[in-house]
């Protein structure tokens, strides 16, 4: 009886670490939408968007939220031509605080006739039990 209290504890200690996510959880979950983006993959992406999704791109000279995001990989998958020929994230940084996560690092993209490379900020939210991108933010960064 006396080790009921420690056997309780270490099992809630087992159980709720079982349910956490781990930096490295969410850097593949982030590479996961930069292949999705490059294969136009439209139900990842249905799946990963959160509704109130927005995506501000380099210099805010376009706003998408999710309809939009769709649509761009529903025409590429119906012929519409993509020239993007690669997508490469390096260098993540992960910044977890509650069901909040931020995402942040570089990825080459290859569109010929030269790559650019962008820094991005993304954030992901944890709802009912499903990491939900809900923000991303890219910034070419110029060339030197």
């Amino acid at each position: 009886m006396k080790f009921l209290p420690l056997l309780l504890t270490l099992f809630l200690i087992t159980i709720s670490s079982m349910g956490q996510t781990s930096q490295e959880q969410l850097i593949e979950l982030d590479k996961g939408w930069e292949k999705a983006l490059l294969n136009s993959e439209v139900e990842f992406l249905e799946n990963l968007l959160a509704e109130e999704f927005i995506w501000v791109h380099n210099h805010a000279t376009q706003i998408d939220g999710k309809a939009e995001a769709l649509n761009r990989a529903k025409n590429i998958r119906a012929g519409q031509q993509d020239d993007t020929r690669n997508r490469s994230p390096r260098d993540h940084q992960v910044v977890l605080l509650g069901q909040t996560a931020v995402v942040s690092g570089f990825t080459v993209v290859d569109r010929g006739p030269q790559p650019t490379t962008y820094h991005f900020m993304r954030t992901y939210a944890l709802v009912a039990g499903k990491w939900k991108l809900i923000a991303n933010h890219t910034m070419a960064i110029p060339e030197e």
